[in-house]
């Protein structure tokens, strides 16, 4: 087929006529590009107002949080000592505040291993247990022996003794317990160590043969203890135990004994008599004798008696102040009773399990049984302690360290092995691991659990972090250091008028953007892209309706943005007076929450308010309790002994809150550890094994336990409501039903009760008040107290508030200006559809004139080439006449 081009062969100019013929055609288009450009601009306009609306709503986010109007400023005096913030509940004052001691986690370590990949015992499988609680009584130190009779006759030789490097002044006085003991005291405050003496006591034999004494003429015989003369003779009279006995009766010799701090225990003629010196002084028993004497101290009475001299002795006991190991040295410690070294653990002590600290159990198989092994085992459990291994250079320089996660002295360590699924314990993890402050202490502790001491004003506090909360309500310290500071508490008033001046700004930014966009320019005669929109004016209407209408629901007398110097402006804007806005802050802080934010409360201290719903309106609303909230409880059939023994291997199976299809994961084996527990210890061991499992802690299960005056033991979940529930069954050793017996489990029950005089909704412990009420979105927790009417909750919209949900219904889902943008994107998309619509007839339209101008060129082309041939024969005819 050949090439073609429109008018070629005619001279038409096809194109040309088709161009101008189509750009005719084609004017409409400009209209709809029009009508699609006045849409956008709306839609643009729409956005800067939504934009404006949404900054506004941000803007009020600030002050519709009641903590913004309760949020004071925390400051201390010493930066260095403590940082503090404040919360909601604190009083601003000016508080004292001297720390003594900061708290301190518990760490304790093994004895050296020459290898950390070394199997240690036999391979048993063992689990060993953690519990964590205080130690109670006794003391954190070392005893040392009773001073040697040179110390006494001598005393101890300067240098001879220092405790944690510091030099302890003893010298040639320095002969009794008493002595050394005040001189170690001395240097407490350097050493972190204090001393006790001992109470020094004479044998409990010492009389258990006195022999009648007899003095020859010319002779003599005299009986002292501690310099206090007890019987003497010059042979006029016979002494006897019984004449012993009688002088210490009198009130002369007691008055001596007295003095010199000496006591007495037994009798002479008994043979059990006994002196003793609490305070460690050297007590000297002596017999001064001349001439012929006979019978005395551990003679017969015929035995000859050439006088006796013995002092007796005490010791000292250290104790250091935060549980740290004493190092003991100097040129002589053996002077002082003491062992050069490091030295400590618990003398006389106990252990109290607490019961509120979930207890932790890691399993050791074969392979877990070296240093390391054990170490990533312990920290693979994540038991509330952490493990490491440290070296020390010597030729068994590994030593396993264990130190507890929380501080405090209740996070103490109790570290009980056990044999693991009925099989025997490997003695040398037993040996190794096994702590007891009460007991076999295999560990040494490094450093002590304690707690942080101080004083706030004068009255003693303790806590078991550094981190205090509530010594000051709703304060928070920090502590850094001991030592002493001034805590000022003051109300944040800044960020209150902070956050008011940026609502009035984000109002006036919202109004200045309606107003340029609904705006008419006489001198140009033109007007805003939205002006007389319906849309806008509504909003502008109702948020000037919600700005000018006062608060309702509110306890007091601020109920007005006037009362806190915001009025409007002639333009429709916010104007905020800055002295009255600051003049109300300051006598009404307490106030001004209520005027911008919702604010609900309770009457009765057992109900707590939690929130409101949209729907809620203002208003006070009665709370009745029906029912109150229960929690699954299995509660022993019969009282306990008071002494329960748990038998080693015991195993049971706990169900807690299990739920309906059946999780499985609420199903939980745990090994309950062996022992002899009273009442209240039982209770707390259970509570921390339960709650020790990691699988029901991470799925916020635990439990509680309680016991009752007559001995009942009650485990019950912590859960309240219908999904609130425990059983348990026995697997190995000690059998549930010896606690028990045949008791059977209650399942938990949801709160039932009205708000407002309607009926409103239980889930546990929660009452929602039912949808459709007045009282609508009204959470309140029923924490405590019985069934009953259980007063009131109030509740009231501050402008924040109601300007928020206002807010909310102007941009969110099928809100006004959501339908406003919706419309206009909707007839951009037809204005869109019918433009396409007209393209594709502009096409057909071409088509069409393009097909018959192409015929038209072709008929004159068929008529040109005619005219040609005709004149060519009529020119040929001319020529030929």
């Amino acid at each position: 087929m050949g090439i073609s081009s429109p008018g070629i062969g005619s001279g038409l100019d096809v194109n040309g006529l088709v161009s101008k013929l189509m750009a005719a055609e084609s004017q409409p288009l400009s209209n709809y590009d029009m009508k699609t450009g006045v849409y956008q601009g709306k839609l643009q306009a729409y956005g800067q107002v939504s934009s404006a609306v949404t900054s506004f709503q941000g803007a009020l986010t600030t002050l519709n949080s009641t903590g913004t109007f309760s949020a004071l400023t925390a400051k201390s005096s010493n930066d260095g000592l403590m940082s503090a913030s404040a919360s909601t509940g604190a009083v601003a004052g000016k508080y004292k505040i001297n720390v003594t001691q900061l708290a301190q986690s518990q760490s304790l370590m093994t004895g050296g291993q020459a290898s950390t990949s070394t199997q240690i015992g036999d391979g048993s499988k063992t689990t060993l247990t953690f519990q964590f609680g205080n130690v109670s009584g006794g003391t954190f130190g070392t005893a040392g022996n009773a001073l040697s009779a040179a110390t006494a006759a001598s005393g101890i030789a300067s240098g001879s003794l220092t405790i944690n490097g510091t030099a302890i002044s003893t010298n040639g006085t320095t002969r009794s317990a008493r002595d050394l003991a005040q001189v170690i005291n001395d240097e407490s405050d350097n050493t972190g160590v204090s001393a006790k003496a001992g109470t020094t006591t004479t044998s409990a034999t010492l009389f258990s043969g006195f022999g009648d004494v007899t003095v020859a003429s010319g002779g003599s015989y005299a009986l002292s203890v501690g310099g206090v003369s007890l019987a003497s003779s010059d042979g006029t009279t016979t002494v006897t135990a019984a004449s012993l006995d009688t002088a210490l009766g009198t009130t002369g010799v007691k008055d001596a004994l007295a003095a010199a701090n000496i006591t007495t225990t037994g009798t002479a003629a008994g043979g059990d008599l006994q002196f003793f010196a609490a305070d460690g002084s050297n007590i000297n028993v002596k017999e001064a004798v001349s001439g012929t004497v006979t019978g005395g101290i551990g003679l017969a009475s015929t035995a000859a008696n050439t006088g006796s001299d013995t002092t007796v002795t005490a010791g000292v006991t250290l104790s250091s102040a935060d549980g740290s190991q004493i190092v003991v040295g100097g040129n002589s410690p053996a002077a002082a009773g003491l062992t050069a070294g490091s030295a400590g653990s618990y003398i006389g002590a106990g252990f109290v399990q607490d019961g509120s600290q979930a207890s932790g159990t890691v399993t050791l198989d074969t392979k877990d049984q070296t240093l390391q092994g054990i170490r990533d085992a312990i920290n693979k459990a994540n038991i509330g302690v952490t493990a490491t291994i440290v070296s020390d250079g010597s030729d068994s320089p590994y030593h396993l360290v264990v130190t507890s996660n929380k501080t405090g002295a209740k996070s103490s360590m109790k570290i009980s092995a056990d044999g693991a699924d009925g099989g025997p314990v490997n003695a040398g993890i037993a040996s190794l691991l096994g702590y007891d402050p009460n007991g076999t202490q295999g560990l040494t502790q490094t450093s002590g659990a304690q707690d942080t001491k101080l004083t706030m004003n004068g009255i003693a506090v303790t806590s078991s972090s550094t981190t205090v909360d509530d010594v000051v309500q709703g304060v928070s310290m920090d502590l850094n250091t001991t030592g002493s500071t001034t805590l000022t508490v003051a109300q944040d008033t800044s960020t209150v008028s902070t956050a008011i001046t940026g609502f009035v700004k984000a109002y006036n930014d919202l109004n200045s953007t309606i107003a340029k966009l609904t705006a008419y320019d006489a001198t140009t005669k033109t007007g805003g892209v939205l002006q007389g929109d319906s849309a806008v004016r509504a909003v502008q209407t109702q948020l000037r309706r919600a700005l000018s209408t006062s608060v309702a629901g509110l306890d007091s007398n601020m109920t007005n943005l006037t009362q806190v110097g915001i009025t409007f402006a002639q333009d429709g804007s916010l104007t905020v007076d800055s002295t009255k806005l600051n003049t109300a802050i300051s006598s009404n802080f307490n106030d001004i929450a209520g005027l911008f934010a919702a604010a609900g409360s309770a009457s009765d201290g057992g109900v707590t308010y939690n929130k409101s719903g949209a729907a809620t309106q203002p208003g006070e609303y009665a709370i009745n309790v029906s029912h109150m909230a229960t929690q699954g409880t299995l509660t022993s059939a019969n009282a306990l002994s008071g002494s329960t023994t748990i038998a080693s291997n015991t195993t049971w199976t706990f169900t807690l809150n299990q739920t309906d299809p059946v999780t499985d994961s609420k199903v939980q084996n745990i090994q309950i550890p062996a022992g002899t527990y009273t009442n209240d210890q039982l209770s707390s061991m259970l509570r921390a094994a339960i709650n020790g499992n990691s699988t029901f802690s991470s799925a916020g299960d635990s439990v509680e336990t309680s016991l009752d005056a007559t001995g009942h033991l009650s485990i019950s979940s912590s859960k309240f409501g219908t999904t609130s529930n425990i059983a348990i069954a026995s697997v190995t050793g000690t059998q549930v039903s010896d606690l028990f017996g045949g008791a059977t489990p209650a399942v938990g029950t949801d709160v039932e009760g009205t708000i407002g005089g309607v009926a409103a909704t239980g889930n546990g412990q929660v009452l929602t008040a039912a949808d459709g009420s007045k009282a609508a979105g009204i959470e309140l927790t029923i924490k405590s107290g019985v069934a009953g009417d259980r007063g009131t909750v109030s509740f009231s919209q501050g402008y924040a508030y109601a300007l928020t949900n206002l807010a909310t219904s102007f941009t969110g889902k099928d809100s006004l200006l959501a339908s406003k943008t919706d419309g206009l994107n909707a007839s951009i998309k037809s204005v869109a559809d019918q433009r396409d619509r007209f393209s594709q007839h502009l096409t057909q339209v071409e088509a069409m004139y393009r097909a018959q101008f192409t015929s038209l060129d072709t008929m004159i082309s068929s008529m040109q080439s005619t005219q040609s041939y005709l004149t060519q024969q009529l020119a040929a005819i001319a020529a030929n006449r």
